[in-house]
This record gives C-alpha cells, sequence and structure tokens, in this order.
C-alpha cells in the first residue's frame, strides 16, 4: 500500500489516527482526512475510521453537525488509493474486494446521515471524494476546488454512487463528465448541482471562527445555512458549462460511445466545434471497454434508487478486476509509467456492445 506501513509494537489504528483527524468544537464534529502528501486518498483504514466516527457521533446528543475536509492545500481528497488495490489483486489479496464493499457502505452512510454534514471541497476532489461529499447537506466549494470522476482514464468506471449522481444533473452534463473525466471548477459544480456554495479559500479561517461561536437552535441545518450566507455564494457568473449545454445534450445522448467520438468530428452544434474535436481526442486516450460500461452504467442509474445504483457498482466491480482495463490502466499511469497504456480492446471500433453488455448480466436479480 501507499499508505504508511504500521512497524511492530505499533497498531493499525494508531497510524489511522494519525490519518483521520477527529474533534468536536462547539457541539460540531470536525473529521480530516489527513494524508497530504497522498492528496488525502482514501485507504481501507481511513474509511473504517471515518465510518466508526460517524457512528459515534450520530450517537452522540452534544454533537449537532459533521464537517468534512482534507488537510494541506492541495486537495480535499483524490479518490482510492488505488495502487494499493491493484497489488492487493496482483499478489492473490482480498483487499481490493473488501475496499469497495466498506466505502460504498460509508458513502451511502453519509447520504442517509441523521446530522447535517458540511463538505468544504477545497482543492481536488475526485473519484472517492466526490463520493464522501455527494451525500453531505452543504457541499462547499472554493477558487481551487477540482471536481471529476475521472475513472475512466485508468480504465475503471465512476463508482462511490457516481451512477446515481452524475445521472441526475440536468441533461447530459454528468454523462459527459463520466463518460470523459473531465475536471471542472467551482462555476460548473454550482450549474451541475453538485456544490450548494461557494466561499473563497481565504475564508476558510472565517467559516471555523464562526462554526466556533455559533449559537444553536432548533435546527442545526438552518444555523450552519446561516453562518454560509454570511461567507458565501450559491451562484457564480460564467459556468462553461452553461455555453456548452446544447452541444453536450446532443452528443452524449447519442447511442454508444463510437457514435458520441463519431459525431463530435463531423458536426458541429453552435460554437462549440472546438470543444468537440478537443473532447473527441481525449475520448479517443481513454479506455473504450471502461467509456462503453460507463455509458450503460449512467443510464440504467437514472432509474435506479440510490441503494441499487451502490449494488450494481458493487456488481460491476467483482467482475473489473479479471475482465476490465483497470489494472493495465494503474500499470501504465502509476506504476510503469509509460502513459501508454494497451487498452482491451485497444480502440472504440473494436468494442463489441456484447461484452459491454455482458458486465450487466444477472443484474436484474442480485442488485433489485
Amino acid at each position: 500500500m501507499t499508505a504508511q506501513v504500521s512497524s511492530p509494537g505499533t497498531t493499525s489504528m494508531d497510524a489511522t489516527q494519525n490519518e483521520v483527524l477527529a474533534e468536536v468544537r462547539n457541539h460540531v464534529g470536525h473529521l480530516t482526512l489527513n494524508r497530504p502528501a497522498g492528496l488525502n486518498a482514501l485507504t481501507l483504514d481511513m474509511v473504517r475510521s471515518l465510518h466508526r466516527q460517524l457512528d459515534a457521533w450520530a450517537q452522540d446528543p452534544q454533537v449537532h453537525a459533521v464537517v468534512l475536509r482534507g488537510a494541506g492545500e492541495k486537495a480535499f481528497c483524490a479518490g482510492g488509493d488505488i495502487r494499493s488495490l491493484h497489488d492487493s489483486f496482483k499478489s492473490g489479496g482480498t483487499l481490493h474486494e473488501d475496499f469497495f464493499v466498506e466505502e460504498y457502505a460509508l458513502d451511502l452512510a453519509i447520504h442517509h446521515y441523521r446530522k447535517p454534514v458540511l463538505a468544504l471541497m477545497d482543492g481536488f476532489v475526485l473519484g472517492g471524494g466526490m463520493g464522501l461529499v455527494q451525500g453531505a447537506d452543504l457541499r462547499v466549494v472554493t477558487e481551487k476546488s477540482r471536481l471529476a470522476m475521472p475513472e475512466v482514464g485508468i480504465g475503471y468506471f465512476p463508482d462511490v454512487g457516481g451512477s446515481y449522481f452524475l445521472p441526475r444533473i440536468p441533461g447530459e452534463l454528468g454523462i459527459y463528465l463520466g463518460v470523459s473525466g473531465v475536471q471542472i471548477r467551482a462555476a460548473d459544480a454550482l450549474y451541475c448541482g453538485l456544490a450548494d456554495w461557494y466561499l473563497d479559500s481565504s475564508k476558510l479561517a472565517a467559516l471555523d471562527e464562526k462554526l466556533d461561536q455559533l449559537q444553536w437552535h432548533d435546527t442545526p441545518l438552518k444555523d450552519l445555512q446561516g453562518v454560509l450566507a454570511t461567507l458565501a455564494v450559491q451562484q457564480l457568473p460564467d459556468a462553461p458549462l452553461l455555453a456548452l449545454r446544447p452541444a453536450i445534450d446532443h452528443f452524449f445522448a447519442l447511442p454508444d460511445v463510437p457514435s458520441i467520438v463519431e459525431q463530435l468530428r463531423e458536426v458541429t452544434v453552435a460554437d462549440s466545434h472546438v470543444w468537440a474535436t478537443t473532447t473527441a481526442d481525449l475520448l479517443q486516450t481513454r479506455s473504450p471497454l471502461a467509456m462503453g460500461v460507463t455509458l450503460e452504467m449512467l443510464r440504467r442509474g437514472r432509474h435506479l434508487s440510490l441503494e441499487q445504483c451502490f449494488a450494481l457498482e458493487l456488481h460491476l466491480d467483482r467482475q473489473w478486476f479479471e475482465r476490465g482495463d483497470l489494472i493495465e490502466g494503474v500499470r501504465a499511469l502509476l506504476i510503469d509509467k509509460d502513459k501508454n497504456p494497451r487498452w482491451n480492446p485497444p480502440t472504440l471500433q473494436a468494442l463489441d456492445a456484447g461484452h459491454v453488455a455482458s458486465f450487466f448480466n444477472g443484474f436484474d436479480q442480485t442488485g433489485s
């Protein structure tokens, strides 16, 4: 694992307590992901520590709300510690199986948490980081926020509830974000409904001070909203995706990924030609299989409950390390770093619709 390994005489809990900091101040439980050198990427120990702490605070009448944040200047959370999952699979371990089951359970618990959760999405919020924040009641972005579900770039699919929250973004925007893996900034996050408030990062300390001095009333969520209203805004001008929306809604409603790429190159919608050709070039670097499965997953997810979406993602996970492109993606991008993944199939033209569909076989019985 890329996380620190405990030396003899220490327990993994000690390491975990350093990697997840928990503190209660003025009836607010503050949870900090504390692996800044690793962009706060999640390990299984961190997932377990977060879930344990949230369960304890759910039962504690002295805790009225929870704040989630990441340590350091660069990231809230850049996803799961995917290298450790690759190593587990290659060595015959079970970490890659246990991790997703427990990570999804944590994400689901946040969606259903009985007390308001405020997520401070400063810096990178990628993959597993999105899973943590999208169930929060109050999602705050800053000028440093970079949100993405970038999984297709390493031969995987947008999980952690992505099959639920992406297709519920207006139009085809969420399909675009999932199939392309592009990063968006604060204005687009608000426009897409992936964030609720914008706050300059320079005001995060002032937010903490206000939380420390907050006079609580009957409804903690309203109390927190009142604090945010003094420092933050709920809309920003000039969201790039607003201007691109007609083109995105056209192209990403097409039946399959090969059609999307072909049309991006051949058809011009409004003033989107440069964006369209750039997007086509980007898609041709991604795993064809991952994009095909992602498109089908997101379209199914539109009609599934949150619980069914997590079940569908687990159904795909159980096959993906053997049948998908993740192991090759991690090799090419994180281990050998040759940045030349040999996807299987290698091109969109070779992508077989029946092969994509086979990943969903049996889900109707197991997942719904």
